[in-house]
């Protein structure tokens, strides 16, 4: 393979609070259907706020016939499952990816949170340590290419809340380097207690829903899901009659160098990830005609993504659509930019992007087109899909509608 030749999606896998699978998630999201709900694990928690983006009807075995899937933990059930449904949505039989390099990258922030957590209260107990094998990071791609028979290049990225951006910008980096034949892409989180208890500490958790680019936001909600996308080349994928969702037409990554947890105030990690994602891509900023927010619902970071966006588009930034799906699902950590991805994905397909819900009041200092509540039929050619993360890491990529 050419360096130079075009990477194309042709499978989307997704597991969502508002929707599990791919046609469940779309139609709730461009239908602005929420996925918060009462988490059941805060029952009996002593903080007030018990809202979160949980997936109680998740059943790994409902969608995948993986023998012992059930002992894995929820982190890896939720990658198998997203990965089975993106691999079956690409048309591609068992056989034929085997035969391939097929490979995988994953995206984690808390990776398997829900057995560090378990361990905590129940081994003092004399809990099985059978459980602890499934613990380890490097797990949740480790079984599932195990599971699926998968002998391409296997990693697990942990680069907290853009690492679903990362792993898609590294797949890409795969196959066009010619090191692998096919790959899935994406990320992955359950839900965390851990995280919950942290983001509560930083006064960080929203009481009632999540209200990105509003002026009267009040925080995040954690959630949990999955997305993975398959990647190929459009050659392979033309040759064997695959229906290509869009062109991935590159990435860029790069940091703050700032802080641990808060952005940089003049988002400079994120504004370094745009060019470099434009510059990778080929793409004029005038091209881009719509925006995948990262849009936590955090006073800073919509202050800050606002400041990117402008920096990014210019005078055309305020015209130029940007929404968040986090007002309807939540933070989804480590999965959030691979569903993003997919929303990107499927707005090429439908000519359709999703809302920002729950937008009531303006804020001046986030003065852009953010879809307020109902989705829109704009037909865009290129979409451009943010990530910012912990530590400052900053993950930007753009998809391409395919002409054939």
């Amino acid at each position: 393979m050419t360096h130079n030749e075009a990477i194309v999606i042709t499978g989307l896998g997704a597991i969502a609070p508002n929707g599990i699978g791919l046609d469940a998630f779309w139609e709730n999201t461009v239908n602005g259907v929420s996925g918060i709900r009462d988490v059941t694990s805060l029952v009996h928690a002593k903080r007030e706020n018990k809202r979160g983006g949980e997936i109680p009807d998740f059943k790994v075995t409902d969608l995948v016939e993986i023998p012992d899937s059930e002992a894995f933990g929820r982190a890896t059930q939720l990658s198998l499952a997203a990965a089975t449904m993106a691999l079956k949505d690409s048309g591609l039989e068992p056989a034929e990816w085997q035969a391939m390099r097929t490979g995988v990258y994953l995206g984690t922030t808390m990776g398997e949170s829900q057995l560090a957590e378990s361990f905590n209260r129940h081994f003092p107990e004399g809990q099985s340590e059978a459980s602890l094998r499934y613990y380890p990071s490097n797990m949740m791609p480790a079984m599932v290419s195990i599971s699926l028979g998968l002998k391409g290049p296997s990693g697990l990225i942990p680069t907290a809340c853009a690492a679903g951006n990362y792993a898609i910008g590294y797949a890409f980096d795969m196959l066009q380097s010619g090191r692998a034949d096919c790959m899935l892409a994406g990320g992955a989180d359950p839900w965390s207690l851990i995280a919950y208890e942290g983001f509560s500490a930083m006064f960080a958790i929203s009481p009632d829903c999540c209200r990105p680019f509003d002026r009267d936001r009040s925080g995040i909600l954690i959630s949990e899901g999955a997305a993975l996308l398959v990647l190929e080349s459009e050659k392979r994928a033309r040759a064997r009659g695959a229906r290509i969702y869009a062109r991935l037409a590159g990435y860029g990554i790069g940091a703050d160098g700032y802080h641990m947890t808060g952005p940089h105030p003049e988002g400079r990690g994120g504004i370094q990830a745009g060019r470099n994602a434009l510059r990778s891509a080929r793409i004029s900023p005038d091209e881009v005609d719509y925006v995948s927010a990262h849009g936590t619902g955090t006073q800073a970071n919509d202050k800050t993504e606002t400041l990117i966006v402008k920096s990014l588009l210019g005078d055309r930034a305020k015209r130029v659509p940007v929404s968040s799906i986090k007002s309807m699902i939540g933070h989804t950590m480590g999965a959030a930019s691979a569903l993003e991805a997919v929303v990107s994905v499927k707005a090429l397909e439908t000519g359709v992007i999703p809302p920002t819900v729950n937008f009531q009041n303006p804020d001046p200092e986030c003065d852009l087109d953010v879809v307020p509540n109902v989705a829109r039929r704009i037909h865009p050619e290129v979409v451009m899909s943010n990530s910012f993360a912990f530590g400052g890491n900053c993950a930007t990529v753009i998809f391409q509608k395919y002409g054939g």
